[in-house]
């Protein structure tokens, strides 16, 4: 009997011995240890790739879009299916990732892409410039995948510096060139496409305008 009390005391002694070990190790050192890695490696990634304007208040993340809520002022992202409304907690608006998962041929896409592509033609025509209906690009008349796409094509970007110059009373050849300064090549010079990150460039619009 005391033998088996004693093993049974030991298991036990051993068990909680290990528990403590590894929940040291595990629990704390790692997640530890890979914070500091994260930290001192990929700081900005490991926080969220905040943006943050001259200031220094963070106003997002370079990986997620926003609206804009049509303010033709700023740059505006392309359209985004996946943009909606928290039904359960409504004090938040929540970005729901989603695409719209229809066909090409889709009558109600097909129209969808000829009304938005009327409301880029008319947004955009300011005095002095009026966009080709023939050179509108994709990226402004569709949305991406997940709905949530921070970036924009170059020619998207483009299409709109004379309006946003226009009603900010700027310069064009001054948004053109924030433009330029924020249009990022292909990964490693050949994965993916150039693309604009929208809120840097209107963080840098911001920026501009406030001198």
């Amino acid at each position: 009997m005391n033998n088996s009390v004693t093993n049974t005391a030991r298991l036990l002694g051993a068990g909680l011995r290990a528990l403590l070990v590894l929940t040291v190790l595990c629990g704390v050192l790692y997640p530890l240890a890979v914070t500091g890695i994260a930290q001192a490696a990929f700081g900005d990634k490991a926080n969220g790739s905040e943006i943050k304007d001259k200031s220094g208040r963070v106003v997002g993340s370079a990986l997620i879009g926003q609206s804009y809520g049509g303010d033709l002022h700023w740059f505006q992202p392309r359209p985004s299916a996946g943009l909606g409304e928290n039904s359960v907690n409504t004090q938040y608006k929540l970005l729901l990732s989603g695409a719209s998962n229809k066909a090409a041929d889709n009558p109600d896409l097909v129209k969808a892409v000829e009304e938005a592509k009327t409301k880029v033609l008319e947004e955009n025509t300011v005095p002095g410039y009026t966009p080709e209906a023939a050179r509108i690009p994709a990226d402004s008349v569709t949305s991406s995948g997940s709905g949530l796409d921070p970036h924009i094509s170059p020619a998207y970007a483009d299409l709109q510096v004379h309006r946003v110059a226009s009603l900010n009373g700027l310069p064009v050849a001054e948004v053109r060139r924030l433009v330029d300064e924020h249009t990022q090549g292909r990964t490693l010079g050949f994965m993916g496409e150039p693309r604009v990150n929208v809120l840097e460039l209107n963080t840098a619009l911001k920026d501009l305008k406030q001198g």
